[in-house]
């Protein structure tokens, strides 16, 4: 894998599952089922600056808050 890839792949894959994870908030578990596979596949540094996003996020969206407990396994 080349070093441009090593960047922008990671970058990728954050993206989308903000995207995912917009597309779901509509039922929240399922919003927490898609919100631990992202966990588990993302880098660590990509989890801390999804738990920043999460957290602006549902602000407006009370009953996804419980979902911030998720990200503090």
């Amino acid at each position: 894998m080349t070093q441009f890839n090593q960047i922008i792949m990671p970058r990728a894959m954050l993206e989308y599952t903000k995207t995912i994870l917009q597309k779901v908030s509509f039922d929240a578990k399922l919003f927490a089922r898609e919100l631990q596979k992202a966990i588990s596949r993302l880098l660590p540094n990509e989890v801390e600056e999804l738990k920043i996003w999460l957290q602006f996020y549902i602000v407006d969206k009370p009953e996804l808050r419980p979902t911030l407990l998720l990200l503090k396994k």
